[in-house]
């Protein structure tokens, strides 16, 4: 137990804190899984034909659609002005939140997020706008892409440990992620200034290599199969110390999902022990709070990085609007249902 305390310290605070590590962490969390899998005696050839199998569905969907992406950008740029002139600009906006949010379960949070990047680069809003736009669609996109096991680790994860169907995260908790989706669309309606400015967020603007794609590839699919690993060897852990917690409490103890990637916590805490209950208000407050901090989920740090969005750029937007959805969300979970 104190071996996997230690693995559980270092994969929770050196992504954070060593650049090097948060620049491999793939590799970092696949070298942890194994040692957390091995010390807790869950490793056998059935968790490795698991950990093998399991990443497959997500890195194809990533693959595709990324090949998808490079050989239509061309047309989807010319697209995205059709569209933005045809509707007024404000409703563009909220469709393309919510559009991608939903979409981000079929083609994956990853791709969501570099098609939000060319959209942001063919439109000309000032600084503060593009920031509270793109703030605003990775909460969109991080929670949409949790409906299915192809949209982000952090579902491909789950449904794996709960040896559960494809739809099962979309009847579980789809009801309270669709509607919040939606409810980020009107948000950016309201809250995104269409206002034509030079001052806008430095991006570049090349088409992706075919090397870049594969590479992506291939580092989602270590990366899932570390999380397997890392899951599956902190099972002993999650039955001594998690299990017991009242939901109330992890929902809000899952706000650390702002500065940690909620996958790698989602490996941690998920358990076939739980009930649904329980299960939900887990997810729930990883996803919700994955949007507030760059850090806290995939296409925070894909946008942030191509639109050179510091830290404290994103937080000052991000930060109060996660907070406020997370104190509704609190309200709908424990005192509505």
């Amino acid at each position: 137990m104190i071996g996997l305390v230690i693995i559980l310290i270092l994969v929770l605070f050196l992504p954070f804190s060593v650049k090097k590590v948060e620049h491999n962490l793939e590799i970092f969390l696949f070298v942890m899984g194994i040692a957390a899998a091995t010390i807790s005696g869950m490793m056998n050839l059935h968790l490795i034909e698991k950990a093998l199998i399991d990443p497959i569905n997500i890195t194809l969907a990533v693959l595709i659609a990324g090949l998808v992406c490079k050989w239509g950008q061309v047309q989807l740029e010319k697209s995205i002005l059709w569209l933005s002139k045809a509707l007024t600009p404000r409703i563009f906006f909220g469709l393309t939140v919510i559009i991608l949010g939903l979409a981000s379960s079929i083609i994956t949070a990853i791709i969501a997020a570099i098609v939000l990047v060319i959209i942001i680069n063919v439109l000309p809003l000032d600084r503060k706008s593009e920031i509270r736009f793109t703030v605003l669609a990775c909460f969109s996109i991080g929670l949409g892409a949790a409906l299915t096991p192809i949209g982000e680790p952090l579902a491909t994860i789950t449904i794996s440990k709960l040896n559960e169907d494809f739809f099962y995260l979309l009847k579980l908790i789809g009801p309270e992620v669709i509607p919040a989706v939606v409810l980020f669309g009107l948000l950016t309606i309201f809250l995104v200034k269409p206002q034509e400015s030079s001052d806008g967020l430095a991006s570049e603007q090349k088409v992706e290599s075919y090397k870049e794609i594969l590479v992506r590839s291939a580092k989602i699919y270590l990366f899932v199969m570390g999380l397997t690993f890392l899951g599956h060897g902190f099972e002993p852990l999650i039955n001594e110390y998690i299990l017991g917690l009242h939901p109330m409490l992890l929902y809000w103890i899952n706000m650390i999902s702002a500065i940690l990637d909620n996958a790698t916590l989602a490996a941690a805490e998920i358990s076939p022990a739980m009930d649904q209950e329980t299960i939900r208000a887990v997810l729930m407050g990883l996803i919700i709070s994955g949007g507030m901090l760059i850090p806290g989920n995939i296409p925070n740090i894909i946008a942030a990085g191509k639109l050179n969005i510091t830290s404290k750029e994103w937080a000052r937007f991000g930060v109060p609007v996660g907070l406020i959805t997370m104190a509704v969300y609190f309200v709908v979970l424990f005192f509505i249902y």
